[in-house]
């Protein structure tokens, strides 16, 4: 198999606002169009003062009570967006047929997140050692799906 894609259900999303600090949830805050991870969280930059935190299924409660000693706003949005892992040699070329995103490794290295348009479709890419993580609001899952297989299907065996 060259190309894989799994969707990741039920992930946690909280959209974190923070007007101070270095670190959130005990990790590193990212620098602009990256994301951190550790202790069971990703953390992305969103823009200058807004972050995403995603973490496994159900920790939401868990994470918003830590998050409350801290100075800032947290939203729950975990049913805003789908996740999809896609993975496999040709992930990059998968995706290079609807995204205007440079996603070599020397300029998309693990470790970038961007908000992009991929295929018309507004979504949030992540860029990890072993593929790609992509959310996709929930209103476009159902095109975007059909996208992806379309645009898999020679990369398909």
């Amino acid at each position: 198999m060259t190309v894989d894609a799994v969707e990741e259900p039920f992930r946690t999303q909280l959209t974190v606002r923070l007007r101070e600090g270095q670190t959130l949830l005990g990790v590193d805050l990212p620098a602009p169009c990256t994301f951190t991870s550790g202790h069971g969280v990703d953390i992305l930059w969103m823009g200058p003062d807004e972050y995403l935190v995603l973490a496994e299924p159900g920790r939401q409660a868990e994470l918003e009570a830590s998050l409350s000693g801290e100075s800032a706003a947290v939203v729950d949005v975990s049913a805003q967006r789908n996740v999809v892992r896609l993975t496999g040699s040709h992930a990059r070329d998968v995706l290079a047929h609807g995204c205007s995103i440079d996603l070599d490794p020397s300029v998309s290295p693990p470790g970038t997140c961007v908000q992009t348009l991929l295929a018309r479709t507004g979504i949030v890419l992540m860029a990890r050692e072993e593929g790609f993580t992509i959310l996709v609001r929930q209103s476009f899952s159902d095109y975007f799906e059909a996208w992806l297989a379309d645009a898999s299907l020679e990369y398909v065996s």
